[in-house]
């Protein structure tokens, strides 16, 4: 929930809508964002700082193994998906789809689904080269 909250909190400072009538649709966006970052991540690795940051931040080190491709590219994705979606929004078509946060969401859905088949196709291919014999 706190994940939430700081996405939302974050979605209204990029210039999501304020307003009674935003309010619940900005936090179901916000649980749904959280679904796809936050709670993949708290589920393997738990409050682990240094997971996080190898995770997420990019500082120090990438991801290594399979579980941090799984967890690590999907929530870009769908960071990434959500941000692509969200450029039709200002657009004047007058449309129902355009509001917020429908192509957001629909972006963010997108960008997960994406993201999590090429970790997919990533972890195969490393996979077979990892276990090629050399002599």
């Amino acid at each position: 929930m706190l994940g939430a909250l700081v996405i939302s909190l974050g979605a209204i400072a990029l210039g999501a809508p304020v307003g009674t009538r935003y309010f619940l649709t900005t936090i179901n966006w916000s649980l749904l964002m959280s679904l796809f970052t936050i709670v993949p991540a708290v589920s393997v690795f738990g409050s682990s700082w240094k997971d996080w940051q190898r995770i997420f931040a990019h500082t120090n080190c990438r991801p290594i193994g399979s579980l941090d491709f799984m967890i690590c590219l999907p929530a870009h994705g769908a960071i990434i998906g959500a941000w692509l979606g969200a450029w039709p929004m200002p657009l004047d078509w007058e449309r129902p789809w355009q509001e917020w946060p429908i192509c957001v969401s629909y972006g963010a859905m997108a960008g997960y689904l994406v993201a999590l088949v090429v970790s997919f196709s990533l972890i195969l291919v490393w996979a077979r080269f990892e276990h090629v014999k050399r002599d």
